[in-house]
């Protein structure tokens, strides 16, 4: 199922934080789990998004759950 919007941007959710952890999903698939905000912008980059069209801030882009790019809540050791 492709969710890319009518821009030609792809659909990128990114959840809640749980535990200093936020599921991504682009485009209606699971991308994995961020515990900051360059792990969601790799995520971004795998999943084929343009350099020019990655913008965390942005809403057009990026829907944030539980607060935007800068609400991450510390996460357990890996």
């Amino acid at each position: 199922m492709d969710e890319t919007n009518r821009r030609g941007v792809p659909s990128v959710i990114v959840d809640a934080p749980l535990d200093g952890r936020r599921r991504v999903t682009i485009d209606g698939r699971n991308a994995g789990v961020a515990v900051e905000p360059d792990e969601v912008v790799e995520m971004m980059r795998r999943a084929g998004v343009p350099e020019d069209r990655i913008a965390l801030d942005d809403p057009q882009r990026v829907e944030w759950h539980g607060g935007g790019p800068d609400v991450w809540l510390d996460a357990p050791p890996r």
